[in-house]
């Protein structure tokens, strides 16, 4: 039952994360950083969003090989799930029409991706590619994760920005709220430790870095 209740948070968490992403592009007002860099990707290449999530997702798991991180399955589940369920998501949902509609559909993506962040990494399967990244930049260079990681995402969203994603309010609000939502939605959903040991299938989960696209 435990593994059904940590593989059911990993793919339900997963998947939340695409479609609450989908909702922040819908809304118009900012995403979240690797977002900027993902939408203003897809706007050069004429790929789909998710597409260009996934195989960002893959290229930044190649650069776990120097740094020597291990990928578990919620590592590689990530690369292949979000992108399909923002896609999905984006097929069916119009965008918001009105600034009440607007600030809706931004403030329901920001919860809902706090609670898809605690529902993955609860779930301790592995971190994501650009946390696994992140992590492997603080073990190798000495650099705190709060450093390497801010320094990760100015520059993508620069990136971002200059192909064309979208930077705006929800940028920052998310930038401001997601720490703390994480880590409220982590307290909520963590499994307990199974009391006589567990098989191990990934090791070195970071708290410290909260799950990006």
């Amino acid at each position: 039952m435990r593994l059904t209740r940590r593989l059911s948070q990993l793919y339900g968490g997963l998947l939340l994360y695409g479609a609450s992403s989908a909702l922040l592009v819908r809304s118009g007002l900012g995403l979240e950083p690797w977002n900027v860099l993902h939408q203003g990707l897809a706007g050069r290449t004429g790929l789909s969003m998710g597409m260009i999530l996934t195989l960002v997702g893959a290229a930044v798991l190649l650069l776990w090989i120097p740094l020597r991180q291990r990928p578990g399955l919620g590592t590689v589940s990530n690369v292949l799930v979000i992108g399909a369920a923002m896609d999905g998501t984006l097929a069916l949902l119009p965008d918001a029409r009105g600034w009440a509609a607007r600030a809706a559909f931004l403030v329901a993506g920001i919860v809902l991706n706090g609670a898809a962040t605690g529902l993955y990494i609860a779930a301790r399967f592995g971190p994501g590619p650009r946390d696994g990244l992140m992590t492997g930049l603080n073990l190798r260079t000495g650099l705190s994760v709060r450093l390497v990681r801010t320094a990760v995402e100015i520059t993508v969203v620069v990136t971002g920005f200059a192909l064309g994603g979208t930077v705006g309010i929800g940028t920052l609000l998310y930038a401001v709220t997601i720490g703390p939502l994480a880590q409220l939605f982590l307290r909520m959903f963590a499994v307990p430790p199974a009391s006589g040991g567990s098989t191990v299938v990934a090791t070195g989960q970071p708290r410290a870095a909260i799950l990006r696209r």
